[in-house]
């Protein structure tokens, strides 16, 4: 199934558009996610898209029929650092245009501060750990939270801190 089919299935059951409405709304989504020639992207299957270019799709899909609620699963995980900071761009974009409200989950404890106001950590699905962002990156408590932070920090923790608001 091409993915301009596959969007446009989401906007025709879930807003009750026609094909040709849906197709059109496919596009436009496909024009807000950034996609290079949405028209070719329209006819193009999965496995014709770039890893970056899959994941705009997803985000399409996702915002498709206008959620109020985000879930970014691993939003970025597969993708280069370079495609990664455009996705969290466009993330954050699309957040705010909409007045939707993400929750964004992710191993990488930087890219999260850089997002969510608040923070929760789980460990074999157990919460250990909720707060601000400033507070959790400054000063966490649990052992689960600073190894995320030892895994990102590595020697230099100023420009998370900063980042996060709790370094002025």
């Amino acid at each position: 199934m091409a993915v301009g089919e596959q969007i446009a299935e989401v906007a025709h059951t879930h807003l009750g558009l026609s094909w040709s409405q849906s197709y059109a709304r496919a596009k436009t989504l496909f024009e807000r996610v950034g996609l290079p020639d949405p028209d070719a992207a329209l006819r193009a299957y999965p496995h014709e898209l770039s890893g970056g270019q899959k994941q705009r799709v997803a985000i399409a899909a996702a915002i498709a029929a206008g959620p109020k609620l985000l879930i970014a699963d691993e939003a970025t995980s597969a993708l280069d650092t370079i495609v990664q900071a455009e996705i969290v761009t466009l993330i954050r974009q699309l957040v705010a245009e909409d007045g939707m409200t993400l929750l964004f989950v992710s191993h990488d404890i930087a890219l999260a501060a850089e997002l969510a106001e608040r923070i929760a950590v789980f460990r074999n699905g157990e919460l250990v750990e909720l707060g601000a962002t400033a507070q959790i990156v400054a000063s966490p408590r649990h052992a689960s939270t600073r190894a995320l932070l030892d895994a990102h920090l590595g020697l230099d923790a100023e420009p998370l801190l900063r980042q996060a608001g709790a370094l002025r």
